[in-house]
């Protein structure tokens, strides 16, 4: 091992020069700022080396570093013991439960005369400061995940319209291979942040330790030193797969250069390969940018020998935890109370729960497929989700049976206070009850309508009945309208008198006997 060096090249020239003039080396010492032991150790090292000042022109300090401390027999740069493949030492390292005292005891076992153990780890070290800076970081197989979006965007042009839409590109890199998996997503919305980690999950063939996002608000609803809160849907796609989630600490730039180092080289390496071309289409876009990945996972690493593919199948495919037999479907959550007809409505349309439940909070978990709907965490309603056709989608078991628990609402109930207000009204409400699957289903468009007629004049409400009956307007948005309408001509002077017609929906007292 080279002895070390303990001043600079400036001192050593200006030692040689003072002990020419014959200054003592106590003296020497005190101007240089150095112990005496110091200069009597490099005098006697100049002497072996037979440098004298003035020094020749030749003698760079490189020259006069190498006589003066270089090792005898030995050429530069070169180390005399065996040494080991520093490569092949730095991949093994990265095997979970495998340390350096262990790497040094193999090595030793082969090289019994090899280097001892805290020069094995300087050296080992040194190699690994060397590689770049996203494969230096020391990670153990299997335990985590780097996930983020890039914060650039990818162009993708509308064919049909010439729409300009920009994608965001979302990267995965597994921390001990450096594997990366990336997409373009429309948005970095729930849906698009829990699907791509779906589709990492599947290219990398299993799951890791751990997920280390930056606070990305998707997937982190409180950003916290201690405590990070998690977004609940987030958290589900996590447990779905038994992964936790430790998202980079706020105002810690260390912890967010680990999960952007990766990020951004993927980045760089997409978008210059990328760059030229013009995408019509997401899955086109999705399409090139899979093929640019596997370029880079299947090029060899600076250093390493070895690809990102290769170092994943020798030393992080095997620890990765084991995929469940379904993957985990993006679902919205949210919040309803349930309305007079048992029904609660989930984006415009409506889904029955037990009658029971009438007025009870309930929770509703929304997915493309289907409506759940959970009261105290039991699940108490699943339904196919509806995009079109009725508005209503109604198990029969949930509705009442001879014993109600809100017995006083009751299709009579409605059709007797609307009796009051006068018969083209009652014939109104008639008419919307009728016009539903179940009665029941029409009790809100009922209570709407009359809680509208509340406190108003009976003969404007009786003309306003009687034309929702002729048009067929049995809602409470289009009886409002019509009845703003009977307003605003009674404000100008023009309101005709209700008349009373003959029609399908107008019954006799002796309807009800």
């Amino acid at each position: 091992m080279p002895a070390k060096r303990e001043l600079s090249m400036r001192q050593l020239r200006t030692l040689l020069r003072l002990s020419r003039d014959g200054v003592s080396a106590r003296e020497i010492g005190r101007r240089l700022g150095v112990a005496r032991s110091t200069i009597q150790e490099n005098l006697k090292r100049a002497a072996a080396a037979g440098l004298t000042w003035p020094l020749a022109d030749d003698v760079t300090d490189d020259v006069l570093e190498q006589r003066l401390f270089g090792r005898a027999g030995a050429a530069t740069g070169q180390r005399r013991r065996v040494e080991p493949d520093w490569a092949a030492l730095a991949r093994e390292l990265k095997r979970p439960a495998v340390t350096m005292m262990i790497l040094w005891e193999e090595y030793r076992e082969i090289n019994r005369d090899g280097y001892g153990y805290s020069r094995f780890c300087d050296l080992l070290r040194g190699f690994e400061r060397r590689l770049s800076p996203v494969m230096r970081q020391h990670h153990v197989a299997g335990e985590k995940a780097f996930v983020d979006y890039s914060g650039k965007r990818i162009v993708i042009i509308d064919p049909t319209t010439g729409e300009i839409r920009e994608a965001e590109i979302f990267v995965g890199v597994l921390g001990a291979s450096n594997l990366t998996y990336a997409e373009a997503t429309w948005t970095q919305a729930l849906p698009d942040w829990t699907g791509a980690h779906v589709r990492m999950f599947r290219f990398f063939g299993g799951a890791p330790r751990l997920l280390v996002p930056d606070n990305l608000k998707s997937g982190v609803a409180k950003a916290s030193f201690y405590d990070p809160e998690i977004n609940r849907t987030y958290g589900a796609m996590a447990a779905h797969y038994s992964v936790g989630v430790l998202p980079a600490r706020p105002y810690k730039p260390r912890d967010k250069a680990k999960v952007e180092a990766g990020v951004r080289f993927a980045q760089t390496y997409i978008l210059g390969r990328l760059r030229a071309q013009t995408f019509f289409s997401l899955a086109e876009c999705n399409q090139a940018i899979a093929q640019v990945m596997q370029r880079m996972n299947e090029r060899p690493m600076r250093h390493l020998g070895l690809s990102r593919r290769e170092l994943f199948d020798k030393i992080e495919r095997d620890v990765l935890s084991p995929l469940p037999a379904v993957d985990w479907e993006f679902a919205e959550w949210r919040r309803a109370r349930v309305n007079l007809d048992y029904h609660i409505e989930v984006h415009g349309f409506l889904y029955s729960v037990p009658h029971a439940l009438i007025r009870a909070e309930v929770e509703a978990r929304v997915t493309e497929r289907i409506v759940e709907v959970f009261h105290r965490g039991q699940r108490v309603a699943v339904h196919q989700r509806r995009y079109q056709g009725r508005r209503h989608g109604t198990t029969p078991e949930h509705m009442p049976s001879s014993h109600r628990r809100y017995a006083e609402w009751t299709p009579e109930r409605f059709r007797r206070w609307a009796g009051k207000i006068g018969p083209n009204t009652e014939g109104l409400i008639a008419a919307v009850l009728a016009s539903r699957p179940h009665p029941e289903q029409g009790f809100r468009t009922c209570l709407g309508i009359l809680r509208s007629y509340r406190g108003l004049d009976p003969t404007r409400l009786e003309a306003v009945s009687a034309r929702a009956l002729e048009l067929g307007v049995l809602n409470c948005k289009g009886v409002a309208s019509l009845l703003a309408r009977k307003a605003n001509e009674a404000v100008a002077g023009k309101e005709p008198p209700a008349p009373l017609f003959e029609h399908a929906n107008l019954r006799g007292p002796g309807y009800y006997h």
